[in-house]
């Protein structure tokens, strides 16, 4: 997945300014594909001398709303129905993972401990929005509960992971 095509895929389903896209990716995205305030900015300029969104409408401050062009909506089409699938996955916490030897049993055990934690705090987080939502069943709110779906899941077995292997470190370091 690509932040461009993040992009082109929230203003598929409504205009949004840059502080809108980013409380999306907070709420909505963070889990699979998180995003910076500058990555965001910079990548909507980028769209915008591309063709593929335009600016809609401007508010206070000279905040920009954006919309999606008929060429963005091709580019996502494209992109969405591509054969082959990236799978490739890359984590930098389970990289740490594999270089704990390096650290002192109780610092490996602590980095382990600590994972598990922010995946327990995650799921907590996970099961509110789950919880709290009006679901309607559109569309763009079956995909969404997908995406949450697989949040909670991936999150859960990230933490029940992480306290196995802080177990397993214990006994054979």
């Amino acid at each position: 997945m690509s932040l461009p095509h993040a992009l082109l895929g929230l203003l598929a389903e409504q205009p949004a300014s840059g502080y809108d896209l980013l409380k999306r990716f907070d709420t909505g995205l963070a889990m699979v594909w998180p995003a910076q305030k500058s990555q965001v900015y910079g990548e909507l300029a980028k769209l915008s001398e591309n063709g593929l969104i335009e600016v809609t409408g401007t508010g206070a401050r000279h905040r920009r709303e954006y919309g999606i062009t008929d060429a963005g909506r091709a580019e996502l089409r494209r992109w969405l129905t591509e054969p082959g699938l990236d799978l490739a996955f890359r984590s930098a916490a389970l990289l740490r993972v594999f270089f704990l030897w390096t650290l002192s049993r109780e610092e490996g055990v602590d980095y382990l401990e600590k994972f598990a934690q922010v995946n327990r705090e995650r799921v907590a987080a996970l099961e509110s929005i789950r919880d709290n939502a009006e679901w309607v069943g559109d569309p763009v709110q079956i995909c969404g509960w997908l995406m949450l779906e697989y949040g909670l899941r991936g999150s859960t077995t990230s933490e029940e992971w992480a306290g196995w292997a802080a177990e397993r470190l214990t006994e054979h370091l």
